[in-house]
C-alpha cells in the first residue's frame, strides 16, 4: 500500500461503506475499507462515514480501537473528511446521547432540530435540499451556490468557532452543512448519494 494514494474508509459498523467506497473507486482513488489500526495509519487520508446514533457510534469506535487511529491522524495532521453522523462525531458532545462525549476535535455540540407545527417540518430532515456557501473552500471547488444535496439527520452541528462553517442549509433553521478547517474536513449531506454534486465533492478531497 502506497501511503500518497491510498484513502482509508473507517469501518466501526455503522456507515454506508460500500457506497462511498465505491464513489471514491469510480474516480480513480485506492481505497482500504476496514478497522485495522495499522493498515488505517498507512492511508493518506481518511474518511468517517456514518449512519445512526451518536452513543453507538462512539461505542462502537471505542470497541474497535479506532479512537486512537483518529487521534493519531489528527496529531500526524491527516486530511480527514466526515459525512453525517462522522460530523457529528466531530464535536464534543450531542443532545441525543448526553451522557456520551464525542471525539472533541472541533468545540461545540450537535442538537436536535426543533418542531415546527407551522411550517409542517419532518424529522428526520431527509430529502434533497440546497446548500449555500458561505465563504470559498477546496473542498466545494466546481460546485455551484445552491447546489442540491442528499440528506437523512435529526441533528445539526452547533460549532462554537464560527470559521468552521464553509456552507449553510436552511430546514427550518439555518444549520451548518460543509465545515472545514485545516486538515479536517466534514459534510452533513450523503456525497456517495447526491450524485454528480455529491462525486465532485468526492473528487476534490482525493485532490486535497
Amino acid at each position: 500500500m502506497k501511503k500518497s494514494s491510498l484513502i482509508g474508509i473507517i469501518d466501526y459498523g455503522m456507515g454506508n461503506l460500500r457506497s462511498v467506497s465505491k464513489a471514491i473507486e469510480c474516480l480513480g482513488g485506492r481505497v482500504y475499507v476496514g478497522s485495522n489500526p495499522k493498515k488505517l495509519s498507512c492511508a493518506s487520508k481518511l474518511i468517517l462515514p456514518g449512519v445512526g446514533a451518536f452513543g453507538d457510534g462512539m461505542r462502537e469506535l471505542r470497541k474497535r480501537g479506532l479512537i486512537s487511529v483518529i487521534r493519531k491522524a489528527q496529531a500526524e495532521r491527516k486530511m480527514t473528511l466526515g459525512i453525517c453522523l462522522g460530523l457529528q462525531l466531530f464535536f464534543e458532545r450531542s443532545e441525543e446521547s448526553p451522557k456520551v462525549k464525542g471525539l472533541g476535535l472541533w468545540k461545540g455540540s450537535v442538537v436536535r432540530f426543533p418542531r415546527n407545527k407551522r411550517k409542517n417540518l419532518r424529522i428526520p430532515h431527509m430529502g434533497w435540499n440546497k446548500v449555500e456557501k458561505v465563504k470559498p473552500n477546496p473542498l466545494l471547488s466546481g460546485i455551484k451556490n445552491e447546489s442540491y444535496f442528499y440528506f437523512v439527520h435529526s441533528y445539526y452541528a452547533k460549532p462554537k468557532d464560527h470559521r468552521l462553517m464553509v456552507s449553510k442549509t436552511r430546514y427550518g433553521v439555518s444549520f451548518p452543512s460543509v465545515l472545514a478547517l485545516d486538515h479536517l474536513y466534514a459534510v452533513q449531506f450523503h456525497p456517495e448519494k447526491s450524485q454528480a454534486q455529491g462525486l465532485q465533492i468526492l473528487k476534490n478531497f482525493i485532490k486535497l
